[in-house]
């Protein structure tokens, strides 16, 4: 009998040396509040934080945002979502936010050194977002037709090709909000390394 390999890609060896971790943003039904106070987006109040300590590097292999928009109220609204790096600081560890768990994408093997939040609601020390990976803005436009219509789906599906490098210390950050109430889910996935083994 003949025993064949199966020719996994280098991210699925990755996930199967343990180094492949998820971490979901909102629960089931129960989605999180966009924006520092429910609307427009407050760089001290992100939607989900992954800190990445020194002598750790990341790479981001899949992160996907689902917004829930309500009902355009009045034109021009706007609606966006924002996922940036803070270059040069992991989190500072302070503010009020909700601890995530890391999960390894290879069930029961490999344990993250990195840091996880979700839903701030209050003030972090400002991170310095010196580096956008990606930005989705929608804009409301009901064309002289009475309020109270649907906007399209606001949703962000970043699986970069190359993979940007995080280096640590720095810290990975996605917003979502809007002049409009946004709440949302996400789905955050990356490969991770210590710095010396890349």
């Amino acid at each position: 009998m003949l025993l064949h390999k199966v020719p996994f890609d280098w991210k699925q060896r990755a996930v199967l040396q343990g180094r492949g971790f998820h971490v979901d943003v909102g629960a089931f039904s129960t989605p999180i509040q966009g924006g520092g106070v429910g609307t427009t987006i407050l760089i001290d109040e992100p939607e989900a934080s992954i800190s990445v300590p020194t002598g750790t590097s990341i790479l981001p292999i899949r992160i996907h945002v689902q917004c829930q928009v309500p009902i355009l109220a009045a034109d021009s609204e706007e609606s966006e979502i924002l996922l940036a790096v803070d270059i040069a600081s992991a989190h500072a560890g302070d503010g009020t936010a909700t601890a995530e768990t890391a999960l390894p994408m290879y069930m029961g093997n490999g344990t993250s050194l990195c840091t996880c939040t979700s839903a701030t609601t209050s003030a972090i020390t400002d991170p310095v977002l010196g580096w956008e990976l990606a930005h989705k803005v929608k804009l409301g436009d009901y064309q002289g037709t009475p309020a109270a219509v649907m906007w399209t789906d606001l949703e962000l599906l970043y699986t970069p090709s190359p993979l940007p490098v995080l280096v640590g210390p720095c810290a990975l950050y996605l917003y979502w909000g809007g002049t409009v109430a946004v709440t949302g889910f996400a789905q955050i996935e990356w490969l991770e390394y210590l710095t010396s083994d890349l």
